[in-house]
């Protein structure tokens, strides 16, 4: 039988142009007890930076910042100026009302990639809600992450079992290129490079 080439794409395979990205509850205060802290911040804020070069929205959400402090530097340095944000209590960001006030490139993302903290928490719940409603959810899984490796493992595979997409932040990287050789290309390729400079330096 012939291949068949189509322009279309799976569900499980991002577009830039249908993609945005939430960035969950990553404050300051959760900084010496969440497992690997460091590196989960790193991935975010690579993914953050991707985004930022090739135009896909970011938005974040915080926490009851009053007790658990604002979100990193680290990603605060690197996030969009037209990233949105909002605070919460509810453990859901797609349950809070700042939700329905996010600017519409993510709100109504086709495909929303969720990061951040507690990955049996927030993370979970947002992506259970977001997927109830229909949406297409991708959650990298060095992106997200608990106090306890335990708590993020059990978590990755409810959210699967639920119908999420598991990823890398590298593949999510890829996914919105498409094309290799392209100044873009390059400089996603500069971002990782970078990212893993540092990481092999600590």
């Amino acid at each position: 039988m012939p291949l068949v080439h189509t322009t279309s794409h799976p569900p499980s395979l991002l577009g830039r142009e249908r993609s945005a990205i939430f960035v969950i509850d990553v404050q300051e205060r959760f900084r010496p007890h969440i497992a690997g802290f460091a590196e989960l911040v790193a991935s975010i804020r690579l993914l953050v930076e991707g985004a930022r070069l090739l135009g896909v929205p970011v938005a974040y959400s915080e926490q009851y910042p009053q007790g658990l402090g604002p979100t990193v530097a680290e990603l605060l340095d690197v996030m969009p100026d037209s990233a949105a944000s909002f605070e919460k209590v509810e453990i859901s960001a797609a349950a809070a009302p700042g939700w329905v006030e996010l600017p519409a490139g993510v709100r109504d993302a086709e495909q929303l990639v969720l990061v951040g903290i507690e990955a049996h928490v927030c993370v979970r719940q947002t992506a259970l809600d977001l997927l109830h409603q229909g949406r297409s959810v991708h959650v990298p899984v060095d992106a997200i992450s608990s106090r306890s490796m335990q708590a993020r493992d059990v978590a990755q595979r409810d959210m699967a079992r639920a119908g999420a997409h598991l990823a890398t932040v590298e593949q999510v990287l890829f996914d919105w290129l498409g094309v290799a050789g392209t100044d873009e290309f390059r400089a996603v390729q500069g971002l990782i490079k970078a990212r893993d400079a540092v990481a092999r330096a600590t």
